[in-house]
């Protein structure tokens, strides 16, 4: 699997552009950002070269760790999936873009698309120091307008961008997506309740017109689910020194929550069951909320069954596993 710390390449892209940048500064731009986005704003805060720096050092690494995770729990599940080419939409910095590089070998053309031209001055920038990445093609403009001309690709992956756009240019969206994959769509939202709302109506929208879901559902059906749970993960990744310096944090690492949904042209050979929560352990056996081929349901696993004790003690949240 591939690691959810940055790659030490764009660690020094980033650490290298970072010299002489004021970190309060860089603090404070990101506090600012942070908020329009909570606010229900959206990339256009991001107009200067220092307010995109202190977006990709407070974002970047959660960002990456979330798509990582999600493209994990989409190899576990097809793991002879070997895309040749990405389109990446609002890919701001290009973090999903390296997320995929280390996670997809096979992955040779790399197509980005996103108006913000001081994300995009950025990602070019860092992608200098990747020799896999340095000759990508990242096209400026909106979205949905540059999709009308794009070239399909294996794999697209839209992460933390549906939220900045309304309902009804939401649904135009998901359809562009959908007819740019010749394989795989993989969606990435923060892991709110929004979030997975977000998320939710799109999986419904796309199955509509003949996707499928690799992960992390184990079917196609409607969400077993009810408010007010939601279905999302953790990924937990290390903070560096500039990390923590510009999100005022002290813990050496952060838990992103995401939610996601990986959508394919055929359906995927294997239903494996999902865990959405941790389990709960006890000196008398495991409780555990999957996500089952079959539904929701609330495996018990008792320590008198020695074996499948020690199995499930080893699940932990976001795993696919094979019930029984």
């Amino acid at each position: 699997m591939t690691s959810p710390d940055l790659p030490a390449e764009l660690k020094a892209a980033l650490e290298a552009r970072l010299q002489g940048l004021s970190r309060n500064a860089a603090a404070a731009r990101a506090a600012a950002i942070s908020k329009t986005y909570r606010d229900g704003g959206g990339s256009g805060a991001i107009k200067s070269e220092i307010d995109a720096l202190a977006y990709a050092l407070a974002r970047m690494p959660a960002t990456y760790a979330a798509v990582t995770a999600s493209l994990n729990a989409l190899g576990e599940i097809r793991p002879d999936f070997a895309p040749a080419s990405l389109l990446d939409v609002g890919a701001g910095p290009g973090t999903a873009t390296w997320a995929a590089a280390d996670a997809l070998p096979s992955l040779q053309d790399f197509i980005l698309l996103d108006a913000n031209d001081a994300l995009r001055s950025l990602a070019l920038d860092f992608a200098r120091s990747s020799a896999r990445l340095r000759n990508m093609n990242y096209e400026p403009g909106q979205a949905r307008n540059l999709l009308a001309h794009a070239e399909a690709a294996d794999l697209v992956i839209a992460s933390y961008m549906v939220g900045e756009i309304g309902d009804a240019e939401r649904r135009a969206l998901a359809e562009s997506l959908w007819a740019k994959t010749r394989d795989t769509l993989l969606i990435v939202e923060p892991g709110t309740p929004a979030g997975y709302a977000r998320i939710i109506a799109l999986r419904e929208q796309l199955i509509a017109l003949g996707a499928h879901v690799a992960a992390p559902c184990p079917h196609d059906g409607k969400c077993p689910l009810s408010a007010p749970d939601w279905c999302h993960f953790t990924q937990r990744l290390p903070r560096s020194g500039a990390h923590k310096q510009v999100k005022g944090a002290e813990l050496p690492f952060e838990d992103e929550k995401f939610a996601y949904v990986a959508l394919t042209r055929a359906p995927v050979a294997q239903r494996l069951a999902r865990v959405l929560a941790q389990p709960d352990l006890t000196k008398v056996e495991i409780s555990a909320k999957l996500c089952t081929p079959d539904g929701l349901a609330i495996a018990k696993i008792p320590r008198r069954a020695k074996a499948d004790y020690a199995r499930a003690r080893r699940w932990r949240w976001g795993d696919a596993i094979i019930e029984g």
